[in-house]
């Protein structure tokens, strides 16, 4: 029989047991068990974070929303949920969330373990927005944690790797819901980026910057923007760019099926804020990623280091996005205290090739002090991820807390907490 792999295709999990529990029962009943265990979300990491030898459990049928607290403005959900079933659910009660990735076919937890984000100089990564975990331990007890009851450590528990226990449950905060128009700009120079950083981030609630790097400027930037009481109506040029007149695809020469609506046609804030339709394959399809955060400080420099590497990464790279993010207390956010700009690279799925080219963009990228997204590919040495995730002693002594055994590690969570 093939064995199971992950959504991209290029990691197979070497599990010898696969387990889909339904109930919170079944899953303690697994992890008492089991000597080494890995829980597996939507299979949306590029990278051998997931992956074990021994038990992989999925929580894809833990997909229930548990409770909407309407007075204290949270919901409560299980660790399989995925963000276009929650925002559904939340718009048809009025509700939303803050922020939302570029696809909603990404569980929630498993988004959050790795910091995984949207894009806005004033939204947190999605991780922000947790308030409480319910987490079966080592043993196989079921612990709740929260920002009131931990306020010590809940900061290091959210972002977690995998490596603290399995999420059964998630709390988050929400808000009113809102309606959002995207319009997208064509053709922005990277000039105007350079010169006018606060200004063209700023520019909306939510703005992304996509370029193939074969020419030094975005061929497109998407723009969401929350609808207000007052009407808005975008200029047909911004910053030299000149506003699209159809739905496109952030690829050149993609239908735009798969893509959210564009030309400023007002919806609810889940089917705008992420790139893709729920009901559509995400992006491409058959890809491999990757991405880089840089200080917001540092974006304008960064942009033109990985400018001079167009040529190698001409082959490889499908395209590259660039989304800003504030700044969070996430130990393991690489926005831990500081404001960031994320470089993403879509790649074709040639990983050999991929990894060839990923040492030369990280030494590009690494007098910026750029942090690798724990959920795709990377090449960062243990010691270098020590230097830049500056909380990482802490992490590794609140996992050793939690599971002195290692039951939760594997190969890769062991290489990053190993170095010293």
């Amino acid at each position: 029989m093939a064995r199971e792999r992950n959504w991209a295709g290029n990691v197979e999990y070497d599990a010898a047991r696969w387990h889909a529990p339904t109930t919170v029962d079944e899953v303690r009943q697994i992890v008492r068990n089991a000597d080494r265990v890995r829980s597996l979300g939507t299979r949306h990491t590029f990278n051998d974070l997931a992956n074990t030898a021994a038990d992989l459990l999925s929580t894809h049928l833990l997909n229930r929303v548990v409770a909407l607290d309407e007075e204290a403005r949270t919901v409560t959900i299980e660790g399989g949920v995925r963000y276009g079933e929650l925002g559904r659910f939340l718009h048809a009660r009025g509700f939303a969330l803050h922020n939302l990735a570029s696809l909603p076919h990404i569980s929630v937890v498993g988004a959050c373990a790795t910091a995984t984000h949207g894009s806005g100089d004033r939204a947190g990564n999605l991780a922000t927005a947790v308030t409480a975990l319910e987490l079966v331990t080592a043993s196989g007890d079921v612990e709740t944690f929260s920002r009131a009851s931990h306020p010590d450590v809940f900061s290091g528990m959210v972002v977690n790797l995998g490596a603290l226990g399995v999420v059964t449950k998630a709390t988050l905060r929400v808000e009113a819901a809102f309606d959002v128009r995207q319009d997208v700009f064509e053709d922005l120079a990277f000039e105007a980026f350079e010169q006018h950083l606060d200004d063209v981030t700023g520019a909306a609630d939510s703005v992304s910057f996509f370029t193939d790097w074969k020419e030094p400027l975005f061929h497109q930037v998407w723009h969401k923007r929350r609808i207000g009481e007052e009407r808005f109506e975008p200029t047909r040029t911004w910053f030299g760019a000149r506003r699209a007149t159809s739905d496109l695809h952030p690829l050149r020469g993609f239908p735009a099926t798969s893509c959210t609506p564009q030309l400023g046609v007002p919806g609810p804030w889940h089917e705008r804020l992420p790139h893709f339709r729920l009901e559509f394959t995400p992006s491409v399809g058959e890809e491999l990623q990757s991405e880089f955060f840089v200080p917001r400080r540092h974006a304008p420099s960064a942009l033109r280091a990985v400018r001079e590497l167009r040529a190698v990464l001409a082959d490889v790279l499908l395209v590259s996005e660039l989304r800003t993010v504030a700044a969070d207390d996430l130990w393991l956010s690489p926005c831990f205290k500081e404001a960031c700009v994320g470089f993403h690279f879509t790649w074709r799925r040639d990983e050999a090739r991929v990894r060839t080219v990923l040492p030369r963009l990280q030494e590009a990228l690494a007098e910026f002090d750029a942090r690798p997204h724990w959920g795709k590919l990377f090449t960062t040495a243990p010691r270098r991820l020590r230097e830049v995730f500056v909380k990482l002693p802490d992490f590794q002594r609140l996992a050793e807390t939690f599971d002195p055994t290692g039951k939760f590690r594997n190969a890769f969570v062991e290489g990053v907490l190993s170095a010293r």
